[in-house]
């Protein structure tokens, strides 16, 4: 599954939802140094490619300029494109544009140690509204702002950057969609066949750029868009799948390496990129949504949906029976509720919104459930953003590693957890499985570890995080030698940066402001609870 935010189907890891010197110069890029162990000569001419493709963009530069009135961003944000190989193993081949965004230090030119650069996850996610987060003010950024232009940008297939796309999206959010959780073997077989028609849709409507969608390539564009900055290392915020990105970026260009902070951290072992990973999932989802469970009984003075967690569940299965039988509205089944209510186990701040339409139906207000979980056909811009990410999550997953081609096994582990983990298990293996059925080749991962010149690493994560299980953060933390982990006990929403928890925020400023880290790891209570 893939990063989601409240009331959108497209889900890093993804559900149907980003640094250098402070004498800053120009430079010529060094040949980066490719993964240690042995890297297979098709990866070294990527990554030779990439040096030239770096080069280039160092020469080349960025060319600033107000952004397009349709993008939302607003002055003094200010917009650019850099230029990368469709394919670093023929850098003077075929180029892609990458959409860039930035908003300048808010100190002083002396203050200033150049640009941070971000990504939100996905994969599909686009990073090109962090700069906004200068224009609104966030405070819990105002000091790292100081020091830092702010950088976003689409990844490539995202966005404005070679976007690509697998099925037309009014089709894409149309609704009620089946129920993901089949009844009986016919109910799989419409899904299989969902999933090769989307698997084919991918390559028909986007076959040029499938092969060429992987997690490697996007942080190739990365170390290209540092060299277009102007910047000899890279300082770097990487979110969820942001985090993986990060990984590897930090395997295949150690040397490049500056500053970096990952949050929510994807497991970035080989094993489980990315079938075990979507697997390890839903475990994770079902003790977040036990957690929320919890809170809502706890709150039933406000929500009146049950006192216990059994109760509200009690609630959760007669809504989902009511809406498999009768779509509330004609557009909210089975399929479009999970898509609203998984933000509450993603996200704390989902927490309030979730519970208050779930309590207003059940006190008789159904509008408020279909206008917080149906789709707008009317929000063609949106609906073309959600079908994008969507594609972008799917074509990225599939191709960077092998998966599993038996129905067989997807049956048996999905019916396997199913057992004790129901809430998300189904619709999360409907999402992955055109991986089965994928026409272009899927590549191995890399193996992520430390190399030469990796500086220490900043890791953040809670431990009840449902997206990205806290796993994930130690696994990283293994590999990386160095790296400091702080850990948010007792908290679950995923991308903790974001939050205002002053044990985890001062730590991250001091890191970005000073490279120090922690003699030790550190475990920090956890941020305030939703109040409703």
């Amino acid at each position: 599954m893939r990063d989601i935010r409240p009331n959108s189907r497209t889900a890093a890891l993804g559900s149907a939802g980003a640094l250098v010197a402070a004498t800053l110069m120009a430079t010529a890029v060094a040949a980066p140094t490719a993964s240690a162990a042995g890297a297979r000569s098709g990866q070294d001419r990527e990554q030779r490619g990439a040096a030239i493709a770096a080069e280039r963009a160092a020469e080349a530069g960025i060319d600033w300029q107000d952004c397009p009135a349709d993008w939302g961003l607003e002055k003094p944000i200010q917009c650019g494109w850099v230029s990368v190989p469709l394919d670093y193993a023929r850098p003077h081949g075929k180029q892609i544009k990458i959409a860039v965004d930035r908003i300048g230090n808010t100190g002083t030119p002396q203050e200033r140690q150049g640009a941070l650069v971000y990504n939100p996850g996905g994969p599909g996610g686009s990073g090109m509204r962090f700069p906004r987060r200068v224009v609104t003010k966030n405070a819990i950024w105002a000091n790292a702002a100081k020091a830092y232009d702010f950088v976003g940008f689409d990844p490539r297939g995202v966005g404005h950057s070679a976007p690509i796309s697998c099925v037309d999206p009014q089709e894409f959010v149309k609704a009620p969609k089946a129920d993901p959780v089949p009844d009986n073997e016919a109910d799989k077989l419409a899904q299989i066949k969902l999933a090769k028609e989307y698997a084919d849709g991918c390559y028909e409507r986007s076959g040029e750029m499938l092969p060429y969608m992987t997690t490697p390539n996007t942080v190739r564009d990365l170390d290209v868009i540092r060299a277009a900055l102007g910047e000899k290392k890279l300082n770097y915020l990487g979110v969820s799948y942001g985090t993986y990105i990060g990984a590897v970026y930090g395997t295949l260009f150690p040397g490049h390496v500056r500053r970096m902070v990952v949050d929510s951290v994807v497991n970035p072992s080989r094993e489980k990129i990315w079938y075990e990973a979507n697997l390890d999932q839903d475990v994770a989802f079902e003790g977040r949504w036990k957690d929320w469970q919890d809170w809502v009984a706890a709150n039933d003075a406000t929500f009146h949906l049950g006192t216990t967690r059994a109760a509200v569940q009690a609630k959760w299965l007669e809504l989902r029976a009511t809406a498999k039988k009768h779509p509330i509205g004609g557009l909210v089944g089975p399929a479009e509720l999970i898509s609203f209510f998984q933000g509450a186990p993603y996200y704390d701040s989902s927490w309030v919104p979730v519970a208050t339409a779930f309590s207003k139906y059940f006190a008789g207000d159904t509008q408020a459930l279909v206008d917080a979980a149906a789709p707008d056909l009317t929000d063609t811009a949106g609906n073309i953003t959600s079908e994008n990410g969507n594609a972008v999550y799917t074509a990225v997953e599939c191709a960077d590693a092998k998966w599993p081609t038996s129905w067989r096994k997807w049956n048996a582990d999905n019916t396997r957890l199913n057992k004790d983990y129901p809430f998300l298990t189904w619709s999360n293996a409907w999402m992955n499985l055109p991986c089965a059925y994928w026409s272009t080749k899927q590549q191995k991962p890399v193996e992520v570890q430390t190399n030469k010149g990796l500086p220490g690493v900043l890791i953040v994560q809670s431990e009840r995080d449902a997206a990205t299980p806290y796993d994930g953060a130690v696994s990283l933390h293994k590999r990386f030698e160095g790296s400091r982990l702080i850990t948010e006990k007792n908290a679950g929403s995923h991308g903790v940066t974001g939050l205002v928890n002053p044990c985890i925020n001062s730590r991250v400023d001091s890191y970005l402001l000073t490279g120090k880290l922690d003699a030790e790891d550190v475990t920090c209570t956890p941020h305030a609870t939703p109040k409703p």
